[in-house]
């Protein structure tokens, strides 16, 4: 943390709209990167 961040705002942003936008029933406890699942 602390240093340049590797994406533009607006592409950081899109990411937490999608989030805001999900329907109460959508997924949860995951992560996330461009509406898509991440592996963990």
């Amino acid at each position: 943390m602390g240093g340049a961040g590797g994406r533009p705002v607006a592409d950081g942003a899109a990411g937490v709209l999608w989030a805001v936008d999900l329907p109460d029933d959508g997924p949860t406890g995951g992560f996330s990167r461009d509406g898509r699942p991440l592996p963990w």
